[in-house]
Order: C-alpha cells, then structure tokens, then sequence
C-alpha cells in the first residue's frame, strides 16, 4: 500500500476523499479539538498522555469523551499498522487526531497522518530560532481553559505573521493577560538559569504540554530544578538558555529574543545535554535524524 488511509466517522477511505461538510461547527465555529502524535523508530510516543488531554479536551466541549476516547485509542493504533510499511527505517510520522460536534449528525471523528518534514526544522538545532515578542496575548483561561487543545489559532496566526514581517521564519513569544511570559505560537516555552534551573509558565495558564512534560522528566533525572511559574520578560531576556518544545520538534533553542542573543547566541550546553538524554531515552539521534533527512 502506497496511499494514505485515514479514519473518518467510523470508516477507512484514501486520505483525498476525507470531506468536511460546509455546516460542520468545526468549520462554521472553530470547534475542533485536536491531537497531534509522533513516533520515534515507528513507535508511537506517549500514546496515553495525548489522549488523556484529548479525553479533557472532549469533556470540555460536552462530547462523550469516554467513549470518542477509545474509539480514537483503537483508531491510532490501526492507523499506525496500516501504515507501517510506509514508514523508513530513518523516517518518523505524525499521527494526528481531531474531532469536531458534526452538523447535527453526531460528531465528526478523524484519524489521519503524515511523514515529519524534517527539513522544517532540521538546521534549527544548530542555528536556533529568532523570537520576538508579540503583541498579540495568550487566550485567558476565561475564554477557554488551558488544558483544551483546540485548533482555534488565530493569535498564533497573527502571532507568527507579525514575528516574520520582522525576520524570515521568526517564531513568535505571546503573553499572558497579565504581561507574563505565555508560549510560543503552537510550541510551550522554557527557560534556564544557571542559578535556578529550568522554568516553564504555569500550566493553569498555557496548554500542558507532552513535551514539558519530558523536560521536566528528564530534569529529574539529571538533577537539574524545574519549577512552574511566572516568568516575567526581564526574566526572559536575560535567561542562559531558551527553548521551544513541542511534539514534532521535540526541543528548538532560542538563540535571539528581539534581536538580543540568548546567552552566547547559539544552541546552549544544557540545550544539548537535555537533547542527549531525549535522544537517548527514544533511541533515536534526533538531531541526526533530522539533519540525514534533509540531505
């Protein structure tokens, strides 16, 4: 099998004949809530810490989160043996899950991927990426709670477009409504001080994130302190290190805030220590992975 299949209501159909109907209120309304996976070696990377904010996410917006939930865990599982011939031996995927309220019908449920674009991101692990500041604020928890993962993403879109009218693949740094750090444009944000350790902005504030979720992980294991907090922009601007996490990317260092260096100005020595031990608990070179793709 060359095509791609996705899981669409219920059914396996080609991935080109996936079609949202124009009532859907995941159309109409920006009611989608969604998932997006990796895997690492061809394996699927904490499946069960995915759906569980899928199952909140649900919850949230009145679906029948129990249900969709073990529909959508036998669903990703299906999705990756149907597809695994397809998948090198120095290639990952995304998997990507997504559901929506329908158009009366009942819900609109989707299981659906596609390879990593490696070449994306790959020079970023060695160059680093340039952030700035936005003007555009992190959504409160008084407009939808934190822990939805939704794909209404409008702040981000301005957030980035704003970001690369200033430099070409800029990523943007939004705040919170009280002028606290907040995350980057679809990536949770962290930072390093030799004195205090890691910090990453409250997740009463910002998506709990997968990928935090690692670095705090592997904080522990390497004693370094992680804290969730406020962090302000002073705070920022003058960290060691800065990083972008997020689930294809794993972990991006900053190497400029507002045309300021971080630090040195390139990918830091605790950026590089926390990349090993990433790599090294999914068996996979992440950076070399990445950079062999895009040669």
């Amino acid at each position: 099998m060359t095509e791609r299949l996705a899981y669409f209501n219920g059914q396996w159909i080609p991935e080109p004949q996936v079609s949202i109907p124009l009532g859907d209120l995941g159309f109409t309304m920006g009611i989608t809530v969604t998932e997006r996976l990796r895997t690492f070696g061809g394996e699927l990377f904490r499946k069960e810490s995915h759906l569980a904010r899928m199952h909140a996410s649900l919850a949230i917006i009145g679906l029948d989160a129990v249900a969709i939930t073990r529909e959508l865990d036998s669903a990703i599982d299906q999705y990756l043996d149907l597809h695994r011939s397809q998948i090198g031996p120095d290639d990952d995927w995304a998997v990507v899950v997504f559901v929506t309220p329908g158009s009366g019908a009942g819900p609109t449920i989707c299981v659906h991927g596609l390879p990593l674009h490696f070449a994306e991101w790959a020079d970023q692990f060695d160059d680093g990426v340039h952030a700035y500041l936005s003007e555009h604020r992190q959504v409160p928890p008084n407009c939808w709670p934190a822990e939805l993962k939704c794909r209404s993403r409008m702040h981000y879109y301005l957030a980035d477009h704003e970001a690369r009218a200033r430099r070409p693949r800029a990523r943007a740094i939004l705040l919170d409504q009280e002028g606290f750090v907040g995350e980057g444009s679809t990536a949770n944000l962290v930072t390093y001080d030799r004195e205090s350790g890691l910090a990453t902005p409250r997740s009463t504030k910002v998506l709990p994130g997968v990928s935090v979720a690692v670095i705090a992980e592997l904080a522990a294991q390497l004693g370094v302190p992680f804290a969730e907090r406020d962090i302000t922009i002073d705070e920022l601007r003058s960290a060691d290190e800065v990083w972008f996490t997020s689930t294809s990317i794993c972990a991006l260092p900053v190497v400029s805030i507002e045309d300021r260096p971080v630090g040195s100005g390139s990918p830091g020595t605790e950026y590089l220590r926390f990349l090993a031990a990433w790599s090294s608990l999914v068996g996979i070179d992440i950076r070399g992975q990445a950079q062999r793709a895009r040669s």
